[in-house]
């Protein structure tokens, strides 16, 4: 269930777009990126804008089915990229979304890669993937990366959701091998108020994933700052980095994350 509202996803879009803009002002968009192998850092912000300008397109048509998309997939072409160009690209094609999202509505059915979809998918999905892909660039450029509480837990929480799907496991069948007896791991923020509930249980004893919001003892456990288990579980960070805190099965966590990859 998403925490934040329609319209706060729409600024969020524009919002964590704009501030990955202002990093590349002046930036070697030659620099690998390390946390998306074999991207440079302007051929992250052309696959950013191209998904933003492609989900525009879905929402602005009301599209019923996935348009082509090799704009932001095959990113060959853009190995040397002008900042001076490519900034404020990037930005006016996050406004140009969060526009389109906003004169759509949240409840309006386009096509989304999960079943159901409506334009609430896209305000929510692209919120996070700007944050996400902002990280990316301030990693490989050595910026500090720095993420609003209550985003960082909604993106938790979508993480949580998405990758629970039991479509993932038509798609990638090696995923059914996370499942078995005793397995669970347990999610903890340390730098949050107790209201926040910041704490997340993944039980994979079932026949499919589930999580929930729960202090339980688990299999293995993970307790760091929020923004670092938000970039421990999608592979932002290595969960050894010294900046999060395992106890229990470091094994169980290793593999799940070897099965679990998203975004």
């Amino acid at each position: 269930m998403a925490l934040l509202s329609f319209d706060r996803y729409c600024t969020e879009i524009t919002a964590q777009t704009g501030l990955m803009a202002d990093h590349l002002k002046g930036a070697d968009m030659t620099a690998d990126v390390p946390t998306c192998p074999g991207w440079n850092v302007g051929q992250l912000a052309r696959h950013l804008g191209g998904a933003q300008r492609w989900c525009e397109e879905i929402v602005r048509t009301r599209a019923r089915e996935a348009p082509p998309a090799p704009h932001f997939r095959d990113l060959s072409a853009y190995r040397a990229e002008d900042a001076g160009v490519v900034a404020p690209w990037l930005a006016e094609g996050a406004v140009r979304l969060a526009e389109t999202l906003r004169a759509a509505g949240p409840a309006v059915p386009v096509w989304t890669p999960v079943p159901g979809g409506t334009t609430a998918f896209y305000a929510r999905r692209v919120a996070h993937e700007a944050a996400m892909h902002r990280a990316d660039a301030d990693l490989a450029l050595g910026v500090e990366y720095v993420l609003d509480e209550a985003v960082a837990l909604d993106a938790l929480d979508e993480w949580m959701e998405l990758g629970s799907l039991p479509t993932h496991f038509e798609i990638h069948p090696r995923m059914r091998e996370l499942l078995g007896p005793g397995r669970t791991l347990h999610l903890h923020a340390t730098d949050t108020a107790p209201e926040a509930h910041a704490e997340w249980v993944v039980d994979l004893t079932g026949d499919a994933i589930t999580w929930r919001r729960a202090h339980e003892k688990a299999a293995v456990a993970l307790r760091g700052p929020l923004t670092e288990l938000l970039l421990v579980v999608y592979r932002r960070r290595p969960p050894r980095s010294g900046r999060i805190e395992i106890v229990g099965d470091g094994e169980l966590l290793d593999f799940w994350l070897d099965r679990v990859p998203f975004g």
